[in-house]
């Protein structure tokens, strides 16, 4: 245990490794605040509400930051809601009806056009229903009316979607349309703009709130896919699912494989017959096709996956590479000594056999962590991913399923695959300097 701590202690005159051991650090980090900030039934609720949780964030937009690098500012979301602000409803009571206005102001001056335009109403009645006429007004003073609607309990009415106003504006789609600049149809009137709705009620207890929403182009951290979600959460929940799943995998497998094969050793005989033959036959398995059988005919549940992952590779080809140094360890003369003074089979394979591998089984561990954060993500790229959680993997599955590269969505892409790679990156930095540690015959190089 002493020559362990030793060599890990060495591990800072690599520089490659030092970083590698930041790159973990961050990536650890980064697991711990997202389970803390966004608790697995949060994340689950997140990634699988749709609509109803996204309402207010834009469609396959860019992330915010990238305005930075823009010449022309590109628009960022923009909600306005009655309910969180009274002001911004006038309320006339008379006989036997009453009218409530809602009048929105926002100053728009982005280079760009939005994305899109919504506005959804919540409203009071017993029975009869409220009437509403919606008003567009330009900073240049035009106004431009959209529809009359009644309206029921929840009603939205999606602007962007609407063919009759769209013909009314020349055929041209209302999110550029309605800030376009007479002068000049392709650049946006900069100003201050306002909706106007004219509610009217037929009920003393009824009421008119409405929330409207000027859909950006930019969104967040990382940006949002083709259903509204936030690829952020995604990207932070990836963290713990691949390192949980490496992590597990690397022990799993790479512990039993190596009790496994000090017991083939030791006891030789039909012990050693029986797993060198299931070894054999595992050895001529392939991990992958198996894993998609499974995924395809049982379960994609992401722990089914890391059961048959562990399963596999305890048998693997590392049987042979431990087997092969536990007949030199048998051989050895404390082994002789052990079993002269009356020591027990487990505790000279516990306490004698597997001490002597372990300096060599460190470093392979540390370096089958990422190969096993790949294997998962290769999973849910080929669709056959945890269906519940979201991962890194099932974003690039999304982003290749919607032609992301093909319409310009890059960072859809890039962004996770980043993650895998510095994930990747630092356990492979990390993992040889420790082999070059362990093993003296590669210190010299």
């Amino acid at each position: 245990m002493r020559g362990i701590i030793n060599a890990f202690s060495e591990i800072k005159k690599y520089p490659s490794a030092v970083a590698g051991l930041i790159l973990i650090g961050l990536l650890i980090i980064l697991a711990i605040y997202t389970l803390i900030t966004i608790p697995y039934s949060e994340a689950v609720r997140l990634w699988r509400g749709g609509d109803a949780i996204w309402i207010e964030t834009p469609r396959n937009a860019r992330p915010a930051w990238m305005n930075f690098f823009y010449k022309e500012k590109q628009p960022l979301t923009i909600v306005l809601k009655s309910s969180e602000n009274p002001d911004l409803k006038t309320v006339t009571d008379y006989d036997g009806f009453s009218t409530s206005d809602i009048e929105f102001e926002f100053d728009y001056q982005y280079d760009g056009f939005p994305s899109e335009l919504s506005i959804f109403f919540k409203s009071k009645f017993k029975s009869a229903r409220p009437f509403v006429t919606l008003k567009w007004i330009t900073p240049d003073g035009r106004e431009i009316m959209f529809t009359d609607m009644t309206l029921r309990h929840s009603e939205s009415y999606r602007i962007s979607q609407d063919s009759k106003l769209t013909n009314k504006l020349g055929g041209v789609f209302p999110e550029k349309a309605l800030f376009a600049d007479p002068k000049n149809p392709d650049a946006v009137l900069k100003g201050t703009y306002r909706l106007v709705v004219e509610g009217l009620l037929f009920e003393e207890e009824s009421s008119i709130d409405a929330d409207l929403i000027v859909y950006g182009k930019l969104h967040g951290l990382a940006g949002t896919d083709h259903l509204r979600r936030d690829i952020t959460v995604a990207l932070l929940w990836g963290a713990p699912v691949a390192l949980a799943f490496g992590l597990l995998a690397a022990v799993g497998s790479s512990l039993a494989t190596m009790v496994l094969a000090a017991c083939s050793v030791w006891y030789g005989g039909w012990v050693d017959t029986v797993i060198r033959r299931i070894n054999e036959v595992v050895m001529i398995l392939p991990l992958l096709p198996i894993l998609i059988m499974v995924g395809m005919f049982y379960s994609r549940s992401i722990w089914m996956m890391l059961g048959v992952t562990i399963l596999l590779g305890i048998f693997g080809s590392g049987i042979l590479s431990y087997r092969s140094m536990f007949l030199q360890v048998k051989s050895s003369g404390y082994i002789e000594a052990a079993k002269a003074y009356g020591a027990s089979n487990k505790r000279i394979i516990f306490r004698y056999m597997i001490p002597k591998v372990i300096p060599v089984l460190i470093p392979q561990f540390v370096t089958q962590i990422p190969s096993y954060v790949f294997l998962e993500a290769t999973l849910a790229v080929l669709g056959l991913g945890d269906p519940v959680l979201p991962t890194w993997g099932k974003l690039l599955n999304d982003a290749y399923s919607q032609g992301a590269l093909f319409t310009g969505h890059f960072y859809w892409v890039l962004e996770p695959a980043v993650l895998l790679v510095i994930t990747g990156l630092g356990f492979a930095m990390v993992g040889f300097a420790l082999d070059r540690i362990f093993n003296p015959r590669l210190r010299g190089l």
